[in-house]
């Protein structure tokens, strides 16, 4: 038995500062034009982490982050990595009651945000309970600006252990109830999931390209990570534009990028795609849905493969792996469980079923979260007492084990990849007077992957457009969630019980 004191450091912080410590002069991240060495990351991140200390960070301590794409957002996460304290980064397409609820709900000690959420957290202030604001880019009024309190800093060379279940950070997941629960990922989830990752598919060698939104698992956790922890450049954009993804591919010899279909897809769409120089791209990984056939075809005629995955925040993410040579063998599959990680497909009384029967998706493994912040029962609900999170996703395996999604037990729709929750918006609809009653589900959408789509029944004498629906929904909502469609009905179709049919809803949709 291995003593506690004689562990290895697995820790995000530790990967990356032990990188520095072996490709110190290697490009480890590229944003903007400016690139910075691995042994320059390294001494960011542990002046960031001097700094937050100085701040009164100390171990288990939450640490918020709200910004588009950018090195301090990596800084953060493994300064906090340093000190034993928890990054939370937060969806910065959320509203501000919905900021409000996760930053209390975490309880976070300091809030680091771009100048572009500046406002949005200053409107909100009186209501949080952070201790320190930091601006990491411009000067703010009631913020201190980072690069002033990084100016005489030395970087913080003693730094603590941390353990495989020590929390490294909280992702927030949209819940089915309007509330979102966090997701407690531990440094070993992390270090396993980039294990999985490195056995299965090897298109991490030349520079990684991340334009997908690190707040995400799959922004941060499908190839970034797990790039800089292998001494690979990361080329980081602040956020998604399909032209200088193009450019950079060229540019910089990308050799991988992940991203969801729709981002692909608007790739292939752009003016460059047909000239591009795909040549050092070795294989693209995509998540959060399905990669249409067609969208395979249009990316293999430049030389391109994708490596399929799928995954929850809650499993830091893969729970399955198609590899790029299998993209056009096994069509509509989510591939293998990979090394380190089951999956089993189970029925309502949480027995397995055998190959091709329908059932809930579960996964086992190493990389599965902790459990919810703060969310004993939910954490019970979906966490058995054997250790097999159960997803909420129907689906089954094939006689080789192969993986496939058929519908979702929660009725959750992805759209561009963000996952939506139909009972959210329906609790905000329900506020209008117009509004009788109101059902929300995903319609199939050759941009998004799929429309939020509201079906509504009105009140005697009343009258709704979308754009109104719209108007009235987007201070409470994200933008992705608001409805894109609308369809007034005289009724919603409901079962004996009285719960309504969104099966039947879909159908009926489909036919018009």
């Amino acid at each position: 038995m291995m003593s506690q004191k004689n562990k290895t450091n697995i820790g995000m912080a530790h990967s990356i500062l032990k990188r520095a410590q072996l490709s110190p002069c290697a490009a480890a991240l590229t944003f903007e034009g400016y690139s910075q060495t691995f042994a320059q990351f390294g001494e960011r991140i542990r002046r960031v982490a001097g700094m937050l200390r100085d701040g009164g960070v100390c171990q288990g301590d939450r640490v918020g982050y709200i910004g588009l794409n950018h090195p301090c957002f990596l800084e953060t996460l493994y300064a906090c990595g340093c000190l034993g304290a928890i990054f939370v980064p937060l969806n910065f397409r959320l509203t501000g009651s919905e900021v409000r609820f996760i930053a209390n709900d975490a309880g976070i000690q300091t809030m680091m945000a771009d100048a572009n959420f500046i406002p949005l957290i200053d409107d909100e202030k009186d209501h949080l309970h952070c201790r320190r604001y930091i601006s990491i880019e411009n000067e703010a009024v009631g913020w201190e600006r980072l690069e002033t309190l990084l100016s005489d800093r030395e970087p913080l060379n003693l730094l603590e252990h941390v353990g495989e279940d020590d929390i490294a950070l909280i992702m927030y997941t949209s819940g089915t109830t309007g509330l979102p629960k966090g997701a407690m990922l531990t440094h070993g989830n992390i270090f396993w999931n980039t294990v999985n990752v490195c056995f299965i598919e090897e298109n991490m060698k030349g520079a990684s390209l991340t334009c997908a939104p690190l707040f995400h698992i799959g922004g941060l956790n499908v190839t970034t990570h797990a790039s800089l922890a292998k001494g690979i450049e990361v080329v980081l954009h602040r956020s998604f534009d399909p032209g200088r993804v193009l450019q950079d591919i060229e540019k910089y010899k990308i050799s991988t990028m992940f991203g969801a279909p729709t981002m692909f897809l608007m790739m292939s769409q752009h003016e460059a795609f047909g000239t591009t120089d795909f040549s050092s791209i070795i294989s693209v990984t995509c998540g959060a849905a399905p990669v249409p056939v067609p969208l395979i075809e249009t990316y293999a005629a430049q030389g391109v493969s994708f490596c399929q995955g799928y995954g929850l925040t809650e499993t830091a993410p893969f729970a399955s792996i198609l590899p790029s040579d299998l993209a056009t063998k096994k069509i509509g599959s989510a591939g293998l469980a990979p090394m380190y990680t089951d999956l089993r497909i189970v029925d309502n009384d949480n027995k397995a079923l055998a190959a091709y029967e329908r059932g809930e998706v579960c996964i086992k493994g190493p990389n599965v979260m902790k459990g919810y912040w703060n969310r004993p029962e939910a954490t019970a609900e979906a966490i058995d007492d054997q250790g097999w999170f159960h997803s909420g996703d129907i689906g089954y395996l094939d006689q080789e084990g192969f993986l496939y999604i058929c519908d979702r037990v929660k009725d959750m729709i992805i759209t561009g990849g963000e996952n939506v929750y139909p009972a959210e918006i329906e609790n905000i609809l329900y506020g209008h007077n117009a509004i009788a009653e109101v059902a929300v589900v995903g319609m199939p959408d050759e941009k998004w992957g799929e429309a939020v789509v509201a079906v509504i029944a009105l009140n005697p004498n009343t009258d709704i457009s979308l754009e109104e629906l719209r108007k009235y929904s987007e201070s409470k909502l994200a933008r992705y969630k608001l409805p894109s469609r609308l369809h007034i009905v005289d009724v919603l179709p409901r079962n004996p019980a009285g719960k309504v049919q969104k099966f039947v809803l879909r159908e009926q949709l489909s036919e018009k």
